[in-house]
């Protein structure tokens, strides 16, 4: 059984659970693949007010905590669709809580398998992200190991679109999530844009629910890179 942590961005678990049902190779209902989904909102803190220092109380903790929850329901296999989660700090304190018999799959080192693998060309890409992620420069990290170079937006255009687009009470992804406004979406194409100019060959959704306002598989000359997707297709293929 899939397990999928859910209410790290409440849309983002929902399209992860679609994903996973949309990627399967499956003609009749028995076919598909057993899935859980765990969504407790409301015990998992922000992940970016964690790295950004403003709440104290690791958000691993409680994401460990649905994982056992996971575990308990049958799942054996588990993805967080949350980028920002995979930071190192919240991502090993996740590690250390959960049963040793989970397997717990990477997000980002999987974007970063899919790139080398299925575009070995590719050589810069840029990242749509949170401030979390973009202060954690987790995918710099990841995307080193396969000699990638990680473009993020510029320090002003990530503070006044990208996190906006995603957080903005009164436009942003995560109040309006279905559907997403046409600000966050047009803000975010036109960072998306500008990481193309600095040459970006592909631009990582680096956010879970940025995959919600954008649909593209191309901006411009570069590849769209869609985070969930990615997850979705390594669950199927560990699930095997």
């Amino acid at each position: 059984m899939i397990g999928i942590v859910g209410g790290v961005g409440t849309f983002a678990g929902i399209d992860l659970y679609r994903k996973i049902y949309k990627h399967t190779d499956a003609r009749t209902d028995q076919e598909h693949l057993p899935l859980a989904l765990v969504s407790v909102p409301v015990e998992v803190l922000d992940r970016t007010q964690f790295l950004q220092g403003e709440v104290e109380e690791n958000p691993g903790i409680a994401i460990a905590g649905i994982i056992k929850k996971l575990a308990s329901a049958g799942a054996e296999i588990v993805g967080i669709p949350c980028n920002t989660a995979h930071s190192p700090v919240i991502f090993n304190e996740i590690l250390e809580r959960i049963p040793e018999n989970i397997k717990l799959l990477h997000m980002i080192e999987e974007v970063g398998r899919h790139i080398s693998t299925e575009y070995p060309g590719i050589r810069k890409a840029g990242i749509l992200g949170t401030n979390g992620t973009y202060l954690s420069k987790v995918y710099t990290d990841v995307l080193s190991a396969y000699n990638i170079e990680v473009l993020y937006p510029e320090e002003s255009m990530q503070k006044s679109l990208v996190h906006p687009a995603i957080y903005d009470k009164s436009y942003g992804i995560k109040a309006f999530s279905d559907p997403v406004t046409d600000r966050s979406r047009h803000d975010l194409l036109e960072v998306a844009s500008s990481l193309v100019r600095r040459g970006s060959e592909a631009i990582i959704l680096g956010c879970s629910e940025i995959p919600l306002a954008i649909h593209e598989t191309k901006i411009e000359q570069s590849l769209v890179i869609d985070s969930v997707a990615i997850l979705a297709q390594a669950l199927i293929k560990n699930s095997r």
